[in-house]
């Protein structure tokens, strides 16, 4: 059985990839941590978004590429929102 880490190691990956990969990571933590820190489960934050549980299990657990639509209807219940800033000032 392939493991993820021996498929990571056969990808050939640019400098550019691995930063999206990085920053995709990096939001998805933030929102987990922000979810935990409110003291919500998946299934109250997705009741107050108006989404399916399921939906943000997926986005939690990096199933799937987190669409911006999506992430803005999770932020903003939230009290967060998506800003665009230049890159080393975050």
């Amino acid at each position: 059985m392939t493991t993820w880490k021996d498929l990571k190691n056969d990808l050939v990956l640019n400098q550019e990839d691995l930063s999206a990969i990085e920053l995709e990571k990096d939001l998805i933590r933030t929102m987990v941590q922000i979810r935990e820190e409110k003291g919500l489960t998946q299934s109250q934050l997705a009741e107050i978004c108006n989404v399916k549980q399921p939906v943000i299990a997926r986005m939690e657990s990096s199933v799937h590429s987190p669409q911006i639509d999506s992430l803005l209807k999770i932020l903003a219940p939230l009290g967060y929102t998506l800003q665009i800033v230049p890159i080393g000032k975050k």
